[in-house]
């Protein structure tokens, strides 16, 4: 495994972490903690030292395995939860001090620790943003030892952008993978100039680019990628990174040809981590095979100058229009 700086934290980062948003089990099914804990344990062993998770994964199964998780490790690894997605109605107005405190103390409790390592507003609505004393809220919990760190989860690029204007802010967790480039235009090379940690979630577009999948394959009635794909129950571009399904199997084989394998997965990872702005990236596991198969991209050769055009070849040529621009 390799490790790259966290921004101004300083902290050094596996650069494959474990995203836990399907911990214990497929999007859908019943939470198995056995499940849940060898994942996190092949994670641990294969070097990875930062868990990502949420207070609504898994109806809070998530944090909970993980907390019980940190309990058996000397050397815990770095934990990032994510916050405010409580809210019924999720609304601006609801991200104030009382609810953000309780939410924060809740992670506390389930994860059993004193403080979060870090925690991100979770995709807040925009107007979010543009409300200072929220942030100041965050400073205030830091100063009280309640958090360590603290940043944002964002849909939006421009999202990200208004939130590097406050200075507490020391990461920035968004979607970016071969179906979703915009962010390596002007977000990087702000990011890599505000010194600011950039996680990168959703980077196998919800799995369409692993490769496995094709116009047959099922998903369960309660997995997102039935029954969100235009955006029913949360924001589109969360499943499949907004892409149409049947036109991302398109583009899909394109990049097999490209790659010369039906195994995606590593190297969509790989071409994530080309990018030197990126801090660490998350796809998620639901089982100890796709850790493994995961870490594999940790291992690969940086991609060509000629992949990599590829790349942004095939995304112009199925992907751009109108996806580029939504986010």
């Amino acid at each position: 495994m390799n490790y790259r700086r966290f921004g101004k934290t300083n902290l050094k980062i596996s650069e494959i972490s474990l995203g836990t948003w399907q911990l214990g089990g497929k999007w859908g099914d019943p939470f198995d903690k056995e499940v849940a804990y060898n994942t996190l344990q092949s994670a641990y062993e294969k070097g990875i030292n930062c868990f990502d998770t949420a207070d609504v994964y898994q109806d809070q199964e998530s944090e909970k395995a993980i907390g019980e998780f940190l309990k058996t490790k000397d050397n815990p690894p770095f934990v990032i939860t994510k916050t405010g997605r409580q809210l019924d109605p999720h609304t601006a107005k609801g991200y104030n001090e009382k609810n953000i405190k309780k939410f924060i103390n809740d992670s506390r409790k389930r994860l059993g620790v004193d403080a979060l390592d870090m925690v991100l507003l979770h995709c807040p609505p925009t107007d979010v943003y543009y409300q200072p004393q929220v942030f100041k809220f965050l400073d205030k919990f830091k100063e009280k030892g309640l958090i360590k760190r603290y940043g944002v989860s964002v849909e939006r690029i421009e999202e990200g952008l208004k939130a590097m204007n406050y200075p507490g802010v020391e990461a920035i967790e968004i979607i970016f993978n071969m179906f979703r480039l915009r962010p390596a235009e002007l977000f990087f090379e702000q990011a890599k100039k505000r010194d600011i940690a950039v996680i990168v979630r959703v980077p196998l577009a919800s799995g369409l680019l692993t490769g496995k999948f094709n116009k047959n394959t099922k998903f369960g009635p309660n997995d997102h990628r039935t029954f969100n794909r235009e955006g029913e129950a949360f924001d589109k571009g969360e499943t499949f990174s907004g892409v149409d399904y049947e036109l991302g199997l398109k583009a899909v084989e394109e990049l097999k040809k490209v790659f010369k394998t039906d195994n995606l997965a590593p190297y969509a990872l790989r071409y994530i981590l080309m990018y030197d702005a990126v801090s660490t990236v998350i796809p998620g596991a639901s089982k100890e095979s796709h850790i493994k198969n995961n870490v594999l991209a940790a291992e690969l050769p940086e991609l060509s100058s000629k992949q990599m055009a590829e790349v942004k070849r095939i995304y112009d040529t199925y992907i751009k229009d109108p996806v580029h621009h939504l986010w």
